[in-house]
């Protein structure tokens, strides 16, 4: 009996996958994955963040049953990961999809129902409603080779969708589109998550992922950096604010001493600033009620909460130091 995704406590589910490839007949190797455990609960928006040769389509890859793993234990759908029960139950668009040239939209979907063990009556069925979804109604007869990249990445995401999944890998998913495709696909990923799909977005861009996920992962030279929810690496208790001042220094001095804290920096571009953390908009209005006692000016205000970049270069630098103590 195929166990449904609602039922699960986590779609997916892996514990210490090692992932080596051979590089030579005398026992090199490559370690691609090093221990790395995670869970994706149902219904969620999943992000795999990572540099280039980090490993996430490695891992993908393993759940899909495309590779093998080395060692550790991965389950999809409660189904040990390469089993055909969970592996018809999902949608895979991968970093480059290669669509035979001679297709149009409408024989590429038929083809690729088919390779899902689909009837030629449920594709038709179909097929109309996801060329809709992805934007390329009114094109499905053109060939595909006249497509651009960006319309070549929505046929691949309509032939992941094409089947119906529980759960929906997407490589790169907005790879080669325009603000405006990028924004569809995060919208349709949004309607999938309302109708309690598990989507599991691989990707290395950083303002994409902190646009739609609400857990991710970070990968780096195969190693899992970090695990949880998104907030967790953007808090949202505070944000840094910088004031522009004008003012002579014994002005901006004693506002400073009766802030109680902040830091002021001078340059020639820029004067004089005050920058200090707050936590909420009260504090910002009592600094404001503080510099003006004093007089002092403030030429420009601007915020800054801790992003997802911030926090993803922080734990891609704090590894690799860490391994360079341990050589």
């Amino acid at each position: 009996m195929p166990y449904k995704a609602d039922r699960l406590e986590n779609v997916i589910s892996i514990r210490n996958i090692t992932k080596r490839f051979k590089t030579s007949v005398f026992g090199g190797h490559i370690m691609a994955l090093n221990g790395v455990s995670l869970d994706v609960s149902p219904g969620s928006i999943f992000g795999l963040l990572g540099p280039n040769g980090a490993g996430k389509t490695t891992l993908v890859k393993i759940l899909m049953g495309i590779i093998r793993r080395s060692e550790g234990e991965a389950t999809l759908l409660g189904f040990n990961a390469g089993d055909m029960r969970s592996r018809r139950r999902v949608g895979y668009l991968p970093e480059q999809l290669k669509l035979p040239p001679h297709q149009t939209a409408r024989t590429a979907l038929e083809y690729y129902g088919r390779l899902s063990g689909m009837s030629y009556a449920d594709i038709r069925a179909r097929r109309d409603q996801v060329l809709e979804l992805v934007g390329l109604q009114g094109r499905d007869k053109e060939s595909v080779k006249r497509f651009s990249k960006g319309m070549q990445q929505r046929l691949g995401l309509a032939q992941a969708l094409l089947h119906n999944p529980d759960v929906l890998f997407l490589d790169e998913p907005t790879d080669g589109l325009d603000p405006v495709g990028r924004s569809q696909v995060r919208e349709i990923m949004r309607r999938l998550q309302e109708q309690g799909r598990t989507v599991f977005v691989n990707s290395h861009l950083l303002q994409e992922v902190e646009l739609i996920c609400d857990q991710v992962a970070i990968l780096d030279k195969g190693k899992l950096r970090y695990v949880g929810i998104l907030d967790e690496l953007t808090p949202s208790d505070g944000t840094t604010l910088t004031f522009g001042l004008a003012g002579s220094t014994e002005q901006i001095n004693a506002a400073v001493a009766e802030i109680g804290g902040g830091e002021i920096h001078d340059s020639e571009a820029n004067g004089s600033e005050l920058q200090i953390h707050v936590v909420d908009q009260s504090e910002s209005d009592r600094i404001t009620d503080i510099l003006r006692k004093h007089d002092v000016g403030i030429t420009r205000l601007t915020r800054q909460r801790r992003s997802l970049e911030d926090a993803f270069l922080d734990l891609i630098s704090s590894g690799a130091e860490l391994e360079a103590e341990l050589v």
